[in-house]
Order: structure tokens, then sequence, then C-alpha cells
């Protein structure tokens, strides 16, 4: 029988390992080491380098060489490289393929399937860019696992017996996830998963080399970011600063020959503390409280019930985040797992579990749910006025998958002939608000009376978090169908939306933001919703941007609209 191996494709890095004796086995790359950089250069003949090797070419050739590509997935977004240009899909199959070419040479057999990864927050698009990935580097992709599930298998084989609520805090380079699940008998059932898949250990990064350019920027009048080397020099002392303040009170960043002024090199030298980083990044870990918040109201489990906080993800093993978890959720965060292992010890887990290599003492089941609310747009009679574009649920979020579900809606026009459905991810009650996944047409609607002819929506979400709709004329049977392809302008486009949360000015828009949001709710289908909510996304695409004086003019404007919506 041939083996399937289990792989955490993350943000930073990417492991892969495989089931033997019963128990997971991380292996080594070509470098013989457990850890591959998520890093991809391809040189001026065309030859892809992947791993440490690329990483350490970032610095030198950083126009041929690409990391973080993970937070690209399920866009539309082009990589240049070497004077062409990649989907995201590419450059995370040539990963794959190093992965699985590591495995292959461990094992001494070709190896064709596997299970892979991904955040529990990961999107529709999101999930199908990374099949589409394994598919493009030779597998067969068995099975696609969220991150902190996986992580739960991995301390569940180890723990049959416990009968424990568990908290899975996942923050890792580049995503958030947390999610709750319960263990019981031989069963892990996932209750709820919430998290943000644009906040990760690269941010907090970020932080840091902005603080650094600009602090250099003053004191010398250059700014760096027009100079991609040094750039890439900063990227990486501020990611070496961040984790050696995760042991030392503080560390000295010292880049000789950074610059060039009158003619003379010059250096960045620059002291950082612990606390002063602590500071820097402390609004990104208190908006992580949102999703734990999100997490504990769908499960309806009490803090007081949990029995387990594991924490999970590089990331986590900065103090700050273990001392706001255990402030928040008076318990002590534990990491029973490797941190950086964890994830792709249960993807192994999870592949031994298909391929029956386990034993009858090590037999699991797992559950796991759809993280979003999936439905499609509408048209609703409110005061005895039609109102488009409203958005109706089919799909609850945190429901348990594989799950089917059916509903019937009437035409709204006599002589109807057709009906185009539109397929939406997210929780406003306006559908284009949320984050759009794909539309289709169902045609050959017989003439009727308006309401008289019904239309069967049916949304199928498997196990994989991929979703497919169909819709069936109920009178004569015809039907339409729809895989949700992957579009990611939409979703790219609404997700930056909620980067305002991130900005270091946030604090001072958060109670005309949630006035202007309330107002919504209540405003909902009238002539000033649309004006009140074509604001609110200015304004906070201006916070995100940082364009002050538009910041300025928007809010006033926004005020505007709220005193006289109040009045």
């Amino acid at each position: 029988m041939s083996k399937i191996i289990g792989i955490d494709l993350g943000t930073s890095t990417s492991e892969v390992a495989v089931i033997e004796n019963n128990k997971p086995v991380v292996i080594k790359n070509k470098e013989k080491k457990l850890i591959t950089p998520s890093v991809v250069e391809i040189s001026d003949s065309g030859e892809i380098i992947v791993g440490e090797y690329a990483r350490e070419q970032l610095l030198i050739k950083p126009d041929n060489t690409v990391m973080e590509v993970k937070r690209l997935m399920g866009t539309d977004k082009k990589i240049s490289l070497a004077h062409n240009e990649y989907t995201p899909q590419q450059i995370s199959s040539y990963i794959l393929k190093y992965l699985k070419s590591c495995a292959e040479d461990y094992l001494e057999e070709k190896i064709e399937r596997a299970v892979i990864t991904v955040p529990a927050y990961f999107t529709d698009e999101q999930r199908r860019a990374t099949v589409q990935a394994g598919e493009m580097a030779g597998f067969k992709v068995e099975r696609i696992i969220n991150e902190p599930t996986a992580a739960a298998l991995a301390y569940g084989i180890e723990h049959m017996e416990d009968e424990k609520h568990i908290l899975v805090y996942d923050l890792g380079g580049g995503t958030l996830d947390v999610t709750l699940l319960e263990m019981f008998e031989g069963v892990l059932e996932v209750k709820a998963s919430s998290g943000n898949n644009k906040l990760g250990g690269k941010d907090f990064d970020e932080k840091l080399m902005n603080m650094i350019i600009n602090d250099f920027q003053e004191k010398e009048g250059i700014d760096l970011r027009t100079d991609l080397r040094a750039v890439a020099r900063i990227k990486e002392a501020a990611e070496n600063c961040k984790i050696a303040l995760s042991i030392e009170e503080e560390y000295n960043i010292n880049l000789p020959f950074i610059a060039e002024k009158n003619n003379q090199p010059i250096g960045l030298v620059r002291k950082v503390t612990r606390s002063e980083f602590e500071e820097l990044i402390w609004e990104l870990v208190k908006s992580t409280e949102e999703s734990i918040n999100v997490v504990l109201k769908d499960s309806k489990i009490l803090k007081i019930d949990i029995d387990i906080v594991l924490l999970v993800g590089g990331s986590t093993r900065i103090p700050i985040i273990k001392e706001f978890l255990k402030e928040i959720l008076d318990k002590e965060p534990k990491t029973l797992v490797d941190p950086d292992m964890a994830v792709v010890m249960g993807a192994a887990v999870q592949a031994g579990i298909i391929n029956n290599e386990l034993s009858q003492d090590n037999d699991i089941l797992i559950t796991d749910v759809c993280p979003y609310t999936l439905g499609i747009a509408t048209m609703e009679f409110m005061g005895g006025f039609p109102v488009p574009d409203v958005y109706d649920v089919i799909i609850p979020r945190n429901i348990t998958i594989p799950v089917v579900k059916e509903k019937i809606y009437g035409t709204v026009v006599e002589n109807q002939e057709k009906v185009e459905i539109k397929v939406y991810q997210g929780d406003y009650k306006k559908a284009s608000r949320n984050n759009f996944l794909g539309n289709f047409i169902l045609g050959g609607i017989p003439e009727n009376e308006a309401f008289k002819e019904k239309i069967k929506i049916k949304f199928m979400y498997d196990i994989n978090g991929i979703l497919q709709v169909e819709a069936r004329i109920v009178s004569t049977g015809k039907q339409a169908s729809i895989s949700i392809e992957t579009t990611g302008v939409k979703m790219e486009e609404e997700m930056d939306l909620d980067l305002w949360k991130k900005s270091a000015n946030a604090r001072k828009f958060r109670a005309i933001i949630k006035r202007a949001e309330n107002m919504l709710e209540e405003y909902f289908g009238s002539k000033e919703y649309d004006e009140l909510d074509e604001t609110l996304k200015k304004l906070k695409k201006a916070i995100i941007k940082e364009e002050d004086k538009k910041i300025q003019e928007l809010k006033e404007e926004l005020s505007d609209i709220l005193f006289d919506m109040e009045e």
C-alpha cells in the first residue's frame, strides 16, 4: 500500500510527515532539517530553488525570490520573478513538489497522495487554490484539513481516553485560527472556528520593520523602502529580533553598509527592547480576542469549561501572547505539542486514518465545521415594496460538515424566464457587502404568475470545505449548478476592509464606525442605506492607507450623515 503524506503548507515555513509504527514522523528535507522556509527562487536560467538556499538568495536577488505566497492564495494576483509571471498556485506547487521529493527520498517510494493543511478561516477560493497547487505538484489531494483540527489530532492521538474541551489558538506566520474542540471516547468534534487569514507573525515583523525604517529616515534623511536589498535585510533583521525577544529582554540590530550618504557608506544600528516590541504589536495581539469570543459564543462553551488552551504556531512563543491568553481566559496556555510541528503531525495522522495505517487503539473519529456563513442574494418585500440584494443564509457558520442544505424560493415577476443565482460568504444583511463567490443562470422557467414557479437551491459543502451549488425548477426538474470558481477579486477587497482595525489610529475611529455599523443594521433596505454604506467603506480604506487628509474629510462626512439619520 502506497503511503499518504501529510503536509503543512505554511506562510513562513512548510513541513512534511508520515505515519510510521502508529506515530507521526516529521521528514527531514534535503538540508537534513525538519523545517523548510516557504521561499522560492527562480534563477535567470529558469532553475527553481526552494527552501533555505532560496531564503539566502532573497538578500542577493530579491527580484528573483518570493516568500509568504500563502497570503496570495485564492486571489488573481500575479507574481513577477526573473522576468516571468506566476500564479500563487504555481509558486505553492514548487514548495509542494520539493516536499514530495524529500518524502520520496526518505520513504524510497513514489508518493502520489497527500493531505494538505489550511487555516480554518481560509475561504472557499483559498481552499480550491490549495487543492489546485497540490494537483500541479503531482498529488491526488485526499483531504484538505484545517490546521487547528490537525494540531488537535496530533495531541489527541496520544490522549485517546481524555474527555476535554480544547481551545486551539493557532498563530502562525501569516494567519490566525481559533478553534474549540470537544474530545471524548476517541471522537474529536470541532464545535466552532474563527480567525483572521491576514494576521500572523509576519505582521509583527512588518510593524518592527516600519519602525526601524522610519527611525533611520528621521535620523539620516534616507528612505530605505526604495532599496529592495535593504528592505530584505531589515525584514530578516526584524524577524531575528522578534525571535530573540521571546527569550531576551533586548536585542541589538546592526546592519553595516545599509545605505550611502555623502558618498560614504553608513550602517543601521538600533537597540529594541521587549517592552518596546510588545507595545508595538499590542493592538494586533488584542484584536485576536474577537475571534476567541466568536468561537465561545458559537460553540456555547463557557471559559470556565475549557480544559486546555493549546498553543500552535511559532508566533505563540512570543511571551505577551501567553500573558494575554492567560489574562482573558483565566487559564495557563500549554505547548503540549511542538508549536512548529503540531500541524504537520496532525496532517500525517489524518493521512494515516484515510490509509488505514493506524491500529484500532489509535483509531480516532473527526468532525469539522464550516467556519463561514454561506447564502444567496434574494429579493424581499418590506412594507409592500420590493427590496433587492437581501442576503439569505443557507448554510450557517460553524455547522458540522459535510453538510447539504436546501431552500425553496419563488419567482418575483410574471412570466419570469430565468433567475440569476449569486452566491456569497459572510454575515452582512445586504448581500453585496459579503464576499462574492460566484454566480450562474438558471433558465427555462415556465411562463406563470409571479411567485407561482418554485426554485429549489441546494448547497453542498464537502469535507474539504469546498462548496457546490445547485438550482432546480421544481415543476420541470430542469437544473443548473456551479462548483464555485476561484475569483478572489472581491474577497481581497472585502477582507482588506477589516484591516482598518490593525491601524495604529484605529482606536480614534472605533466609536464612529460602530455607530455607523449599528445604523446600517437599523436602516437596511432604506434609501439612506447606500450612502452610509459607501461612505463607511471609503473611511475604512482611507484608514488602512493612512491617508490623513482623506480620513478627516470622510469622518466629517460620515458624522453629517449620521447626524441627519439620527434626528
